[in-house]
């Protein structure tokens, strides 16, 4: 019987993707397989992605990672959602917590009862049921309570904010010690087979040949093997998504110790500010069309906390994907496969789904093509559902101080999207398929904040009086409050629980 197990796996990159891949892989595989991650010091890697969403922990868990020790080591904070500022009029602000908005009842959701009243006058904003939004905004934070089932403290859904060079760092000594063999060195060229294509062997500077059954690219924007060597295409989504250019800084700790991630919009794009242990990331995501690169960066350097720790560093990109992101032996993991802007905290989450993806669709050395189809199919879906909420940023603008917001108040946007528009401005339904990404109260969160009003609310509401859902409004804004106020502030959380070692 012939021998069609893969035995050799080699990943090309380092960074956050290729450990992550590395790491992933010798854990949930362990038996039967080579690892060996190819990366050259000489290439630095983009390291800008520092927030993350509360799918990450699922990520680490699988690894059997212990989130103290993990956040001590990448100097790390937490996140509990993004504050958006200036993304409307009047210098209007809005938040977009993690986990959920009051509590949906057997008939409709908590927003309907919330919207019969706010458009009755009776009550203000959606801020105050999210124990999210609140406790952020407070600068509390506490680890959620699973065991208190009725309580908004079970609802605390969280992310974090971390160094990605150091999260490489720790990842790659996980795998290390669990048998991923690591060679430093620049590929100088892809050999592929001349019957089908498959890449059949690296070769590298030094003159060494590495041959393997399956590749994993993780080489980041470039795509070395998945385009490079396979040509396989990309599909620009810069029509929907006109930035293009990142000016990326670190600053000195200044200002805010609150759990969250804030993003500032500016004429021609917007700015991220991360919260670390030791510094604050920030970054200026702009479209070059619409500005130049010098004021850019000019509005970078004088909306930052504290002095600047090092240059400015530009980063170009193309907002989109690979045609394929499996195409004959070889995967696309992280940016290798696709870029969509960090708006929202989405890439480290997509190198997760798209390894867990794989490890379902592992192959053999047949690379039966309906599986990776199937694949493909599945990847293609989830980019359009996270591009789509991206969009929904843009298209949603109160703003008419550039041509860049007028450009993106007027574009046509998907199908996809113009639906879940026409949805919630008819009656504040928000349509969720397919086990997208985001749920029903992110896509509310933004759709509300950036100005969007339904014409009526889901009339099943009106089987309550009015006294009724004020009653019920009143008790959940008062329930989260209470719990907040319990909450220790962010900072003592982490000194209590998680301070890196520098930072004593």
């Amino acid at each position: 019987m012939r021998e069609n197990r893969i035995k050799d796996i080699v990943i090309v990159g380092g960074g956050t993707a290729g450990w992550m891949s590395a790491a992933a892989l010798i854990q949930l595989l362990p038996n039967g397989y080579n690892y060996r991650l190819i990366e050259s010091d000489q290439i630095s890697t983009i390291g800008v992605g520092e927030a993350t969403i509360p799918s990450i922990r699922n990520f680490n868990m699988h690894l059997g990672i212990d989130e103290n020790d993990f956040l001590r080591n990448t100097q790390g904070t937490f996140k509990l959602g993004i504050e958006f500022v200036n993304w409307g009029i009047n210098h209007s602000k809005y938040f977009h917590g993690f986990g959920s908005v009051g509590r949906d009842q057997p008939t409709a959701n908590f927003f309907h009862y919330w919207l019969k009243l706010n458009q009755l006058g009776m009550v203000g904003g959606l801020e105050p049921y999210s124990i999210n939004t609140v406790a952020s905004m407070l600068g509390k934070f506490s680890v959620g309570r699973p065991d208190l089932p009725n309580s908004p403290l079970s609802d605390l859904s969280y992310a974090y904010h971390f160094d990605a060079g150091l999260y490489a760092r720790y990842l790659r000594t996980y795998a290390e010690q669990r048998g991923v063999k690591r060679t430093e060195g620049r590929i100088v060229q892809t050999l592929l087979r001349q019957d089908d294509g498959f890449v059949e062997a690296l070769v590298m500077e030094n003159g060494e040949k590495i041959s393997a059954d399956f590749f994993i690219d993780c080489s980041g924007m470039v795509g070395l093997l998945i385009e490079k060597a396979l040509q396989t295409g990309y599909d620009d989504w810069s029509h929907w998504l006109p930035c293009d250019t990142a000016i990326a800084v670190p600053c000195e700790l200044g200002g805010s110790t609150q759990a969250h991630t804030r993003s500032t919009a500016h004429t021609a794009g917007w700015q991220w500010r991360i919260p670390l242990q030791h510094r604050i990331g920030n970054g200026h995501v702009f479209s070059s069309h619409f500005m130049d690169t010098a004021q850019a960066q000019e509005i970078l350097m004088n909306n930052l906390d504290g002095r600047a720790l090092a240059e400015p560093r530009q980063i170009k990109f193309t907002t989109g994907k690979r045609k394929k992101v499996w195409n004959k032996n070889v995967v696309a993991i992280g940016l290798s496969g696709g870029f969509m802007e960090p708006l929202e905290s989405t890439s480290i989450h997509m190198v997760k789904t798209g390894l867990m993806r794989l490890i379902s669709f592992f192959p053999d050395k047949d690379f039966d093509q309906v599986d990776i189809d199937n694949y493909n199919r599945l990847t293609d879906k989830e980019y359009s559902q996270i591009r789509d909420f991206l969009i929904l940023h843009y298209k949603v603008n109160q703003r008419d101080d550039s041509e860049f917001w007028r450009y993106c108040r007027n574009m046509p946007v998907p199908d996809s999207l113009q639906l879940k528009l026409d949805l919630f401005t008819s009656n504040g339904r928000i349509l969720r398929e397919n086990e997208e990404l985001f749920p029903e109260d992110s896509w509310l969160q933004v759709m509300h904040g950036q100005g969007m009003r339904p014409r009526r609310y889901n009339p099943v509401v009106d089987q309550r009086t009015k006294e009724e859902i004020a009653g019920f409004l009143y008790n959940t804004q008062a329930v989260i409050r209470k719990c907040v106020d319990a909450m220790p502030t962010h900072l003592d959380y982490i000194r209590a629980n998680c301070l890196a070692k520098a930072m004593l």
